[in-house]
């Protein structure tokens, strides 16, 4: 929400300075978002004459223009069309920056002649479009004097933060009342007169839907003239961000943001018949004002005549019977419709309006007559014209409550010791109705204030007004028993994979816990308690069975950004079902593109299966998982390309993690581009370590004697793994061989049909001794016969 110092003044009577109305503000709950101030931004602009114009001898286009600052004469280059001598603008010394453009001036050349310093167009000074031409003020402008504030430029604009419940500070009214309820000021309360009326309006209005909206009150007005509103009007509008369009649209902007009231003009002459409010049905359209067309489906809130839907109630109004400058007779629409009802439309459509913002949090339903009577002065006063009697349709709905307050809760739920008398003085001052009924306090809300339900939250109205700031900070008590701290193993764990998985290049995504069910059924067997009843977008209806959708998406979505290479992965919940138990904790990755950094010196190759099981071992490693001793098998699940994707797992049921190439198919329907790889570590079924008697890290067994590699090819049956040879090779000597690698795969001439030849690299590491020939060709005689044994493998 987004006001004026001056705007704010219109209502509460203040000698407090900014910094006071800020602070008070955050104090009693709106919180200040941004303060800006455009006079800082245009100080060194003032206002100038130029005293001369003569063409410049080398460009038809440009003028070299002697301008009285009123300080000094400087030389300016000019090419506006419109600079001519006698003209007063807004000029920018040298050392001024242009606010749009960034561009600090200084002293130049241009086609050979000194200029110092810019003659300004709106544009330039962020004060609209217009660019034709520099800015043409009147003759009476007082040379040399701060152009900002001649241009009321010198009002700084404050921007609250709103919280869902409070409707009533989405109009500067209503902000006034609140810093007049915490003193600081007295409230500037309006007391319009009635507008006088000539006969009945020729409009009616029908309510069919009292539901979506129990009261409509319309006026007929003839004879405006809708021309472009007074200067006043369009910088409150322009400074809060809106553009102006005309007089009659600009003052049902300006009183939406004025007393939080939305209301909508018609052009009359373009209604066909009277106005009728009901639901919608299913397949009706609407040519909406933001120049989009909606389809309807049942039961949203839209106003019709005989030609059709013409307006969504609360939303947006079509652009059938919009207005324009042409526009002779009107009808003026105040109406309170349901919040629940606009919010649901709202949200199916995708509409985002200042009276939708408004609706869906309850505009005060007494606001209706009052509101109509203020915009009908404004229309009269800006546009003339002649206005009917208003045409009252329904009753305006009583949503005030009764509350029953004990004083004493102020102290039991906030911990600050208000006496009764200034807690009935402060609900007052807000505008409810209290009534001492001896050990407690009848409140009745005031019609603006719906949020308020029951005795907490008059507490709450009570200190912030009263102050949070005397609220004491008080220690908690001790504990009566020991609380452990520190982290669990499994969170640990959780911490330590997603710093090694960082360490593997890849970026942490945090993605929602819920997706499309569409999505969802390519991962899983969807159960219908995983299908969310009120989800938060209609797309992500389901809670997520698998971590993988969300970072595949997230990958493609960097990838049509111009993202080549993509390495994304996440640590956190899965669901399997509605239960603790079917919650499993994971860390899943995906990578697409190519390896390491594109350099001369180096050939890019694309990410492949292999990078994605490095991912997976070098994560299970870090975590303490013995992947050693795992088995990788070709059994991933059916999200993974077949033929290249496997699962590291313990025993035959134990899986610790999956990874591959993910499946064509998959892509295909999630609309990614690929390849892309993953992996997913299920950290819970990784078994956690024993218990060790100390912290220590043992000592470092670093050897002082010469390593030793011997080389070994053998031929194995096309179905024997890599990790099952490496496994049967330092099952030789589990002491002595320090490490083991694959090197090459071959299959073809040499070799026979149904065999492949597989080469490792042994490193043999003694503790103790420099190893002999003879002990080195015992030792490759054992790894021969553990080989053969294991796998049935020859050495090639």
């Amino acid at each position: 929400m987004k006001f004026t110092l001056s705007w704010l003044k219109d209502y509460l009577e203040t000698d407090a300075d900014l910094e006071t109305i800020t602070g008070k503000l955050t104090a009693i709950g709106l919180e200040i978002e941004e303060v800006t101030n455009p006079a800082e931004t245009l100080a060194p602009f003032v206002i100038a004459e130029i005293v001369e114009a003569a063409p410049h001898p080398d460009a038809d286009k440009l003028q070299v223009c002697k301008v009285n600052t009123g300080r000094e004469v400087l030389q300016v280059v000019c090419g506006a069309p419109n600079a001519r001598t006698g003209l007063k603008g807004a000029f920018a010394p040298s050392g001024a920056t242009i606010p749009t453009s960034g561009l600090k001036l200084r002293p130049t050349k241009i086609r050979g002649v000194e200029s110092n310093g810019m003659m300004c167009s709106e544009r330039e000074l962020g004060l609209g479009d217009d660019h034709d031409g520099i800015i043409d003020l009147p003759a009476d402008a007082p040379v040399g004097q701060s152009f900002a504030a001649y241009a009321g430029l010198d009002d700084p604009v404050i921007e609250i933060a709103i919280t869902p419940n409070r409707q009533d500070a989405l109009g500067v009214y209503g902000i006034a009342r609140d810093l007049a309820a915490a003193g600081l000021g007295t409230l500037k309360i309006p007391q319009p007169a009635p507008v006088p009326a000539s006969g009945e309006s020729p409009i009616k209005v029908h309510l069919g839907a009292p539901e979506a909206c129990p009261v409509f009150a319309g006026r007929y007005i003839r004879g405006v003239k809708n021309g472009p509103s007074p200067d006043w009007l369009q910088q409150r509008l322009k400074a809060i961000g809106l553009r102006p369009i005309s007089a009659l649209v600009d003052i049902t902007n300006y009183l939406t943001y004025d007393r939080a009231r939305p209301l909508h003009v018609y052009d009359a002459d373009r209604l066909k018949g009277d106005i009728r409010v009901r639901l919608s049905q299913a397949g009706e359209t609407l040519e909406a004002l933001d120049d989009a067309s909606y389809t309807l489906d049942e039961g949203a809130c839209v106003i019709t005549d005989d030609n059709g839907v013409i307006g969504l109630g609360g939303i947006i109004g079509g652009m059938s019977t919009g207005c324009d400058t042409d526009t002779v007779n009107v009808f003026l629409e105040c109406a309170w419709f349901d919040p629940v009802i606009t919010a649901m439309t709202g949200r199916r459509l995708g509409i985002e309006s200042d009276a939708r913002y408004r609706f869906e949090r309850g505009v005060d339903p007494e606001t209706v007559l009052s509101g109509i009577e203020q915009a009908t002065r404004m229309i009269l006063e800006l546009c003339g014209g002649e206005a009917s009697d208003v045409y009252l349709a329904g009753d305006v709905p009583d949503l005030t409550k009764t509350v029953n307050l004990r004083p004493e809760r102020v102290r039991d739920l906030g911990g600050v010791d208000v006496s009764p008398d200034e807690v009935k003085a402060i609900l007052s001052r807000l505008g409810f109705q209290v009534t001492d009924k001896g050990q407690t306090l009848e409140v009745v809300t005031p019609s603006w204030r719906a949020d308020i339900d029951g005795e907490a939250d008059l507490v709450e109205e009570v200190l912030r007004i009263h102050g949070f700031e005397h609220i004491p900070s008080t220690p908690l008590p001790k504990p009566g028993r020991v609380i452990s701290t520190g982290l669990s193993p499994l969170q640990k764990r959780v911490r330590i994979a997603k710093r090694a998985a960082a360490a593997r290049g890849l970026r942490e995504a945090v993605t929602w816990s819920f997706l499309p069910s569409s999505q969802a059924k390519l991962f899983a067997d969807l159960k219908p308690e995983l299908v969310l009843e009120n989800p938060i977008s209609a797309d992500l209806d389901a809670m997520r069975p698998n971590l993988l959708p969300n970072l595949i998406t997230a990958a493609g979505r960097n990838v049509d950004r111009g993202v080549k290479n993509v390495a994304l992965f996440e640590a956190g919940h899965q669901f399997a079902d509605d239960t603790s138990q079917g919650q499993h904790l994971v860390l899943a990755g995906v990578r697409r593109g190519q390896t390491g950094e594109r350099h001369w010196a180096v050939k890019p190759e694309n990410v492949d299966v292999f990078d994605a099981k490095a991912d997976a071992e070098a994560i299970l490693r870090a975590i303490g998982a013995k992947i050693d001793n795992a088995q990788v098998v070709a059994e991933a699940p059916a999200w993974y390309h077949p033929g290249r994707s496997g699962v590291i797992r313990l025993g035959p049921k134990n899986a610790l993690a999956y990874f591959g190439e993910l499946h064509p198919r998959i892509l295909k329907q999630l609309d990614v581009k690929g390849p892309l790889v993953g992996f997913e570590i299920l950290l819970e079924n990784i078994p956690l370590p024993k218990a060790k008697a100390g912290t220590s890290r043992g000592p470092l067994k670093a050897s002082d004697f010469q390593a030793v590699e011997r080389d070994f090819a053998f031929v194995v049956g096309h179905d024997v793994t890599a990790a099952q040879l490496m496994r049967a090779a330092a099952s030789a000597d589990k002491k002595l061989i320090e490490n083991i690698s694959v090197f090459d795969v071959y299959e073809g001439p040499g070799v026979a049909d149904g065999k492949k030849s597989v080469a490792l690299s042994l490193r043999l590491q003694p503790r103790d001794r420099t190893l002999t020939d003879e002990e080195i060709e015992q030792l490759s005689a054992k790894v021969i016969a553990a080989v053969e044994k294991a796998t049935g493998g020859q050495l090639r």
